[in-house]
């Protein structure tokens, strides 16, 4: 059983001696209507108060529950916001990706990013990012998109865990309770796009990575050889995102 208590305490030093060194005293974040980014908002209001900016990102393809979840959260805890839609940018190129799902999400979390790190300049704020455990293991997020930021608070925690993490924090059940989406088009949803839930992905991943057990165990723990095969491999091939570029050595 996770202490929220003790974590929420560790996350908010953490914020402050990491923006401290920066010499910034304000941050930004962008604001999805997600779990994690409602997350790391409310901790980050605590802490920064009025220097904390939450922008929210729409594109032609978000769901109007994304932004009207985001503005509730807003509205509960006195953040200070403000919306800049990237469908203009979005639809000067959005012809060249053929109705590509994929394409068009991944354009979509860089421009997302390229704006908001424009923002963070205006502001002179840092950019602090929102992706949990789960999604970083599993390469699921955008290189220089929604993985781009300067810390990270979140990235040690678990998306199943991040649930419990949220209801302490008080976050808005319209939060809480939707399902996990990048909301990237309609009806897009991230255990979908897994092909498991991320209650049972996390409890593979506690096992493999944290406990570091071998296949065998894994199987002995009643995981199927085909999610082990693909799970593993998924972590493996991923795991240049989750590390600066490599540098060759002359």
């Amino acid at each position: 059983m996770n202490n929220w208590k003790i974590i929420k305490q560790k996350l908010i030093k953490f914020l402050e001696l990491e923006v401290a060194k920066t010499g910034h005293k304000s941050v930004v974040l962008g604001l999805s209507g997600g779990l994690d980014s409602a997350v790391v908002a409310v901790l980050c209001k605590e802490i920064f108060k009025e220097n904390l900016l939450c922008v929210l990102l729409p594109s032609q393809f978000s769901s109007k529950s994304s932004v009207d979840d985001a503005l509730e959260l807003c509205k509960k805890f006195d953040i200070k916001h403000e919306i800049v839609s990237i469908e203009p940018l979005l639809s000067c190129y959005i012809s060249n990706m053929k109705n590509n799902n994929l394409r068009v999400g991944n354009f979509s979390a860089r421009l997302r990013m390229s704006v908001l790190y424009d923002i963070s300049a205006r502001e002179k704020s840092i950019v602090v990012g929102t992706s949990n455990k789960s999604e970083l293991f599993l390469g699921y997020g955008t290189i220089f998109g929604d993985l781009a930021c300067a810390i990270n608070p979140i990235g040690n925690i678990y998306k199943s865990d991040l649930f419990d993490f949220a209801r302490f924090l008080g976050v808005t059940d319209s939060i809480i309770n939707k399902a996990p989406s990048a909301d990237f088009y309609e009806g897009q949803s991230d255990e979908a796009d897994l092909g498991y839930s991320y209650s049972r992905i996390d409890e593979f991943l506690k096992s493999f990575i944290d406990k570091n057990s071998s296949k065998e165990e894994l199987l002995k723990l009643g995981f199927e050889q085909e999610m082990i095969e693909k799970i593993t491999n998924r972590v493996k091939i991923n795991s240049f995102k989750r590390e600066l570029p490599k540098i060759a050595q002359i």
